[in-house]
């Protein structure tokens, strides 16, 4: 338990929540903290590949059959075709850029992006993982703007769902906190001064250097509420 007193004010930590009390004013500030793990109910994967070369045409040719090559790849891993989508290719003309200086050894470029949505997570998760075989076989991956492949997204959809119990059981533990001071400090609880829910975080269940939530299936909702209470004698 760590105590800070002061002519002013005091305050601890109990349980799950922080209580502050300013004994001049007469009222406790308490925070009450809930928490829940969660699992990713959504996955969206963004697969980006490229091609180049001097022939429009064995450009073209070349990104439909890493079209096909990708589709058969998630294929392998079970995600199935009605949750893949092809987006519209993008083409860049090198020679038809007037700021272009010096030879260049692929007149065309071309960027094809497919999507995968998916509401099974593990699914897509297994498929990132190996997606090492596409580049085996010839495709030619991008994320952003460095070469290399993009992890999938996760998405938890069900927040909704949990947040009354959650800023119940937020509220309840800022009022044992209070309780607890009010038995210290011979006083008793006179009703509420102030309340805040809080804001919702959802984390990344096991935090490392460079882990996003996004990045992961497994997920930790936090909510930290603020609660003040009048104090009586």
């Amino acid at each position: 338990m760590i105590v800070a007193c002061g002519l002013a004010a005091a305050g601890f930590l109990t349980g799950r929540g922080f209580t502050e009390a300013r004994l001049g004013d007469r009222f406790v500030t308490v925070k009450g903290v809930s928490e829940r793990d969660v699992e990713a109910d959504l996955a969206i994967w963004t697969i980006q590949f490229t091609a180049g070369g001097n022939d429009l045409g064995a450009v073209q040719r070349t990104i439909a059959g890493n079209v096909e090559l990708t589709l058969a790849f998630l294929e392998r891993y079970d995600v199935g075709r009605e949750q893949v989508s092809v987006a519209g290719v993008r083409v860049v003309d090198v020679a038809a850029n007037p700021y272009q200086q010096g030879p260049t050894t692929n007149r065309y470029s071309m960027t094809q992006t497919v999507v995968v949505r998916s509401e099974e997570p593990r699914v897509v998760e297994e498929a990132s993982q190996n997606v090492g075989e596409l580049v085996e076989s010839g495709v030619v991956l991008i994320s952003g703007q460095e070469y290399g492949p993009g992890g999938p997204t996760f998405v938890f959809r069900a927040l909704n769902d949990i947040k009354p119990e959650m800023i119940a059981e937020a509220t309840s533990r800022a009022r044992e906190a209070a309780q607890e001071f009010a038995a210290d400090s011979e006083s008793r609880l006179a009703g509420i001064r102030r309340a805040n829910q809080g804001v919702f975080q959802i984390l990344p269940r096991d935090p490392a250097p460079g882990v996003t939530e996004q990045s992961r299936i497994e997920k930790t909702v936090r909510v930290v509420s603020t609660v003040e209470y009048y104090l009586r004698d």
